[in-house]
Parts: structure tokens; C-alpha cells; sequence
């Protein structure tokens, strides 16, 4: 702080901080407050009892997700979604970098990969009813079958696109496998890998509202859709709501993990765009 007479002035640096986060924050807040006080506006000029104003969505988001229900249906498809995206990403990973790895496998894989992936994983919970029955590992498996081609691919084509130096100059030195792939073929990877991760996130949220959808009595999925048959419609747009925000955490938390695991590559851009 500067001081001068009858008046105290700050820094240009840290004026220019607060300004930066204050631009942040409109720009994080404004559009999503913006379109409250839209639907606030269209609600109150519709007779529409499909379209409620943000304020009775608001009433029954607290009563219906503060309390039981948060342990009985929203937590367990927290942990079956975590289940999921885990399983996804050590399954994409390993098979990924194998077959990355081994030009062989990967012409003789790549038939059978394209033909699986085309395959819509919401018709094969029917399959997976009969094979494992109503349960939570079905469920599991369900996210799995469609979150972990993101994860996949992308590691593929990550390892594929190691450069050719780098990897003959790690076995001029002989280097031995395991360190090439910990040092050198997953690092340089991981960008692939965890756009992978990102694209897998969004399509694992989906499908597991789609499982608890098919035969179910507890979960997300399964709480709005009762909802929906039963014409809770506040209730049921406050299950929406709470199924964006879901999405909305499991961005910044991933958002927070990418920079730390890929540092070096931010700085690097960083250090380009300079």
C-alpha cells in the first residue's frame, strides 16, 4: 500500500488481481444467473404446470435430496459411478498401451475394436440383466461398456504418437521396458489419456442414469424417472438439477487433477505461447 495525504492507494499488481477475479467470476456467474431470472420471467407468464418457476425447483430440491434420500439413492450412484470411471480408466490404460504398443495387435484388434464401439451400451443392459442380474455390478459393468472407449482410443493413439527418436534413444541407452514405459511411453501419452478421461466422465454420468433407469428401485436415475411417471415435476427438475451439478464437480475435480498430473505440458504451452 502506498500512502499519501488524506487517501490510501493500491498497487497497480494487486489492483489488477482483483480485477482478473472479479472478470472471472462474472464470467463463471453471469450467464447461469442470467437464465434464472429467465426461466423466473417465462415461468411466471405460463400456466404450464411442466415449467415451474426456480423457486418451487428450489423447494423441492431441499426437500427431497436434504436428507434420506441422499444416502439412499444419490451416494450409492456416486459410488457405482466412481466404481465405473476406475475401472474404466485402469481397463483403457493397460489395453490401450499393449495394444498401442504392439503394431501386430493393433491391426489385428482394430476390426473388433471399431465393431464394439459402434455398439450402443444402453441395448446391451438387457444382456447384462440375464448375465449378471438387477445388481450393482451390472450397473457397474454398464458404465464400463461404454466409458472405457474414450479412455482407450485415446491411449492408443497417444502411444502410437511417441516419437520415434525418443524411443531409440532410450534403447540406445537400454533402457530397460518398464522404465521406457513409466518414464517415457505414459508420459508423453497422458494428454491423450486424460482428454480420454474427460470425454469418459461425461459418457459414464449418462449411463449410469440410463442402468438405474432398467429395473431398479434406488439411484438418481431411478428417483427421477419415478418422479417423471408419477408427475412430481418439481421434483423431478430438481433430480435434473442435480445430476448437472454432479456434472459440474466432477469437471472442476478432474479440471484440478489434469493440471496437477500434466503440469510439465501446461508449462510447456505455456511456455510456447510466450
Amino acid at each position: 500500500m502506498t500512502a499519501y495525504p488524506g487517501r490510501t492507494v493500491a498497487p497497480p499488481r494487486r489492483r489488477a488481481v482483483g480485477h482478473r477475479t472479479a472478470v472471472g467470476v462474472l464470467h463463471t456467474l453471469g450467464l447461469p444467473v442470467l437464465l434464472l431470472v429467465l426461466w423466473g420471467l417465462v415461468a411466471t407468464r405460463t400456466t404450464s404446470r411442466f415449467f415451474p418457476d426456480p423457486v418451487t425447483i428450489a423447494d423441492a430440491f431441499v426437500d427431497t435430496w436434504i436428507g434420506p434420500a441422499f444416502v439412499e439413492d444419490v451416494l450409492p450412484s456416486l459410488a457405482r459411478l466412481g466404481l465405473g470411471v476406475a475401472a474404466s480408466t485402469v481397463l483403457g490404460i493397460a489395453a490401450g498401451t499393449v495394444i498401442g504398443l504392439t503394431p501386430w495387435l493393433r491391426e489385428l484388434l482394430e476390426p473388433l475394436l471399431e465393431f464394439l464401439r459402434a455398439i450402443p451400451p444402453p441395448v446391451l443392459i438387457p444382456v447384462m440383466m440375464i448375465l449378471l442380474g438387477i445388481t450393482d455390478t451390472m450397473k457397474v459393468v454398464v458404465i464400463v461398456s461404454g466409458a472405457v472407449w474414450p479412455i482407450l482410443l485415446n491411449t492408443i493413439e497417444g502411444v502410437r504418437g511417441i516419437d520415434s527418436v525418443l524411443t531409440q534413444t532410450a534403447r540406445s541407452f537400454r533402457v530397460t521396458w518398464w522404465e521406457r514405459l513409466w518414464f517415457l511411453v505414459l508420459p508423453a501419452a497422458s494428454p491423450r489419456i486424460m482428454a480420454g478421461v474427460r470425454q469418459a466422465l461425461s459418457v459414464a454420468l449418462i449411463l449410469m442414469v440410463i442402468s438405474e433407469m432398467f429395473a431398479s428401485s434406488a439411484g438418481l436415475g431411478y428417483r427421477i424417472a419415478y418422479f417423471q411417471r408419477n408427475y412430481l415435476i418439481a421434483e423431478m427438475w430438481s433430480g435434473i438439477l442435480l445430476l448437472g451439478g454432479v456434472g459440474v464437480l466432477l469437471a472442476v475435480v478432474f479440471g484440478l487433477v489434469e493440471r496437477r498430473v500434466l503440469r510439465w505440458y501446461h508449462g510447456i504451452r505455456e511456455v510456447n505461447r510466450a
